[in-house]
């Protein structure tokens, strides 16, 4: 039994197909097969229940791939363990949720590249949904996440910053109550996939606030482009960082009851990465305190 031969089942068990498996590793669906084929005799149990039109993993199967992904991430840490250097070399693999990725993650990543020139950080975004599963299947080191109601068993949620959620309008839009801005003007819906979206809908529903939906994206870019086009007006999270490309909007904060976006960097418990985890958690922090935003322009309050 080799490492090869594990990786290979532990991409097979995050992409479901053999085939699938096969683009991920390099090989062809053929090798696949055979390879699994050798490691179920040479582990002596059936991995796969190949009665089905596509393999699926048996209760075996699917404990051997759970151990599989401990030994796989310790091997690939063996080197940088004996170095000394902490894993503070190589690459490392970043999930972040969408919101970040102008402001909070170039910043923080530039400060981390500054202090250790040789790690390199591979960025990519998802919904924190998505990346919480996918640091679980092994896709990701870490990722910054939005904290959700319930943080997954093994994991562990490391602050960064609150963002207050706040409302967005147009330039020219002249009211100043918030009721009235959200159930007279279309409304730009944050991705109700997304932990911030579900917050905005359960902070609508609680003070009974009606709103016109015009349409619903996942960008904060996407979102403050329809509403500086005056399409609409969205509620979305306060930067916790200045962004120098940020569009001319009113800023508008809503009532004290507003949610707030708890901002993170999450990972699992037992990552042999743990040194670089911190190092990453940091630059975060080094990058909220030393790239403060804005302050918002007229406060609205007495929202129902």
């Amino acid at each position: 039994m080799s490492i090869r031969l594990l990786k290979t089942l532990v991409a097979v068990a995050d992409h479901k197909t053999f085939s699938a498996a096969a683009d991920a590793v390099f090989i062809t669906h053929a090798a696949v097969s055979q390879q699994m084929r050798t490691l179920e005799a040479d582990l002596g149990i059936p991995l796969f229940d190949r009665s089905h039109r596509t393999p699926e993993l048996t209760p075996l199967g699917r404990a051997v791939v759970a151990r599989a992904r401990t030994l796989v991430m310790d091997y690939d840490n063996l080197v940088p363990s004996v170095l000394g250097d902490d894993g503070l070399k190589g690459e490392v693999e970043l999930g972040a949720v969408p919101t970040t990725l102008i402001g909070l993650a170039p910043l923080s990543m530039s400060i981390l590249r500054g202090k250790y020139p040789d790690l390199r950080v591979r960025i990519r975004p998802a919904l924190t949904a998505a990346l919480l599963s996918g640091i679980d299947r092994g896709n990701y080191d870490v990722a910054i996440v939005t904290k959700p109601v319930l943080m997954p068993p093994g994991m562990v949620f490391l602050e960064i910053a609150d963002e207050p959620l706040h409302l967005i309008t147009g330039s020219e839009v002249m009211e100043t109550d918030p009721i009235k801005i959200l159930e007279t003007r279309p409304f730009i819906r944050f991705n109700r996939d997304a932990v911030v979206g579900t917050q905005i809908e359960t902070w609508l529903q609680t003070n009974n606030i009606r709103v016109s939906e015009a349409m619903e994206l996942e960008n904060l870019e996407a979102i403050s482009s329809m509403v500086h086009a005056n399409l609409g007006v969205s509620i979305v999270p306060r930067s916790c960082v200045s962004n120098a490309y940020a569009l001319p909007l009113n800023h508008l904060e809503l009532s004290g009851d507003a949610p707030i976006r708890k901002l993170g960097l999450a990972h699992s418990k037992e990552h042999p990465k743990l040194r670089v985890i911190e190092e990453i958690h940091a630059a975060l922090l080094r990058a909220v305190i030393e790239n403060p935003p804005s302050q918002i322009s007229a406060p609205i309050t007495g929202a129902a």
